[in-house]
């Protein structure tokens, strides 16, 4: 029996916080960027890495590629022409900055949002989560060369977008959730059509899970990758999916309950190893919870009554002095808006605070170091990673 061991003599020493030691001018180190390279989920930052032979031994991220200022355009627009905006600020889920911006204003403005419209709203954010998803795994598997399952889960995708187009009239942005409700009510046939969809993808995913979760080329590359121990959460503001997969059960639906979630039956879904592929996993299970909301949302929601409140002249609405913040459980973790208004008809401030902040910039750079730079585009994966929600 071949006893292998490590030689590791090579490599520069650690510091006490587990950073390498590394002098440039040494000429064994190599300084490269990774990105950015596209628009797509990852490409709109980069990572300066250091590396020795394939082996990272640091990484700085880098963004502000996609800056658009958003934050400060909404100051310069009355409440209701923000909308337009703020379903751009994170393209795969419009729909919870949506959210927590009506829900912020009508927080500061005192209205009540009719029973059919909090049903609806629930509905509208778990076909966004599911979409968003859909989406997620099609890009993990494609880090790693299996390009098939992104094939079968973006088609998937693209069904819950015909339900959003047939519901708001647009596949991608929809600006549907608006103070005091939503627009309009559900199609005819729309409850069966959906219905319909969530088989589908449920048939779907279990031959991703038989060739993902499975192969074995998926299991060697992800199985430890990116460990995220259970202590970090809370330093690091680690929320979503990737707290879950370390055992630590935070999900906002279920932790301050918002809009119908205090009528739903569900767990938060949690795993044990904290590493790419158990957080692979927790999305997958998330994924199928919220075939089954959806379910139990299209059961629950009222045939009759208002969708929206009656509201004044919005383009001559003055909201009261004061300030909220508002947050919800998207696929990437806690999703929030504080919101500043001085009693004028423009937002005083509005800040926008997206998991990707802290997952794609600390997170990542500590998980990094130690990691082959073939897995590093795994490992931001992993993450979910949305740097147009750090760019705002």
């Amino acid at each position: 029996m071949i006893n292998f061991k490590e030689d590791r003599s090579q490599f520069p020493e650690k510091n006490p916080d587990g950073t390498f030691k590394i002098d440039l001018a040494s000429h064994k180190f190599s300084h490269i960027w990774q990105g950015p390279q596209h628009p797509g989920i990852t490409g709109n930052m980069s990572l300066e890495l250091i590396i020795q032979g394939d082996e990272v031994m640091s990484c700085k991220t880098h963004v502000g590629y996609l800056h658009r200022g958003f934050e400060k355009l909404m100051e310069r627009r009355k409440y209701i022409q923000c909308f337009p905006l703020v379903c751009r600020i994170c393209v795969p889920e419009p729909d919870f900055n949506e959210h927590c911006f009506a829900t912020a204003v009508e927080e500061l403005a005192g209205i009540t949002v009719p029973e059919k419209a909090l049903w609806l709203r629930t509905l509208v954010l778990e076909m966004a989560r599911t979409a968003s998803y859909l989406m997620w795994f099609g890009g993990a598997a494609g880090s790693l060369g299996m390009g098939i399952i992104g094939q079968w889960t973006n088609y998937l995708r693209d069904y819950i977008l015909d339900r959003f187009e047939e519901l708001t009239g647009g596949r991608i942005y929809h600006m549907y959730i608006l103070p005091g409700g939503v627009r309009n009510d559900l199609p005819v046939g729309f409850k069966e059509r959906l219905l319909d969809n969530l088989k589908d993808i449920e048939q779907v995913m279990k031959d991703v899970d038989n060739a993902l979760f499975t192969n074995a080329v998926f299991k060697k590359r992800t199985v430890g990758l990116g460990y995220i121990d259970p202590s970090w959460i809370e330093p690091f503001g680690i929320t979503g999916p990737n707290a879950r997969a370390a055992g630590v059960p935070l999900d906002v639906r279920k932790d301050a309950p918002y809009l119908k979630y205090d009528e739903l039956d569900f767990e938060p879904v949690t795993g044990k190893e904290s590493d790419a592929f158990t957080r692979a996993d927790v999305r997958r299970r998330d994924l199928l919870m919220s075939v089954d909301l959806i379910r139990q949302i299209l059961d629950k929601i009222p045939q009759d009554g208002e969708f929206i409140a009656e509201l004044p002249n919005v383009l001559n609405w003055e909201i009261p002095k004061g300030e909220t913040y508002v947050k919800s459980e998207c696929t990437r973790g806690e999703y929030g808006y504080y919101m500043v208004s001085d009693g004028s008809m423009y937002p005083r401030r509005i800040n926008v605070r997206g998991p990707s902040y802290t997952h794609a910039v600390a997170l990542m750079e500590k998980l990094a170091i130690g990691v082959n730079i073939a897995d590093t585009a795994a490992l931001m994966v992993s993450l979910h990673t949305y740097p147009p929600e750090i760019e705002r």
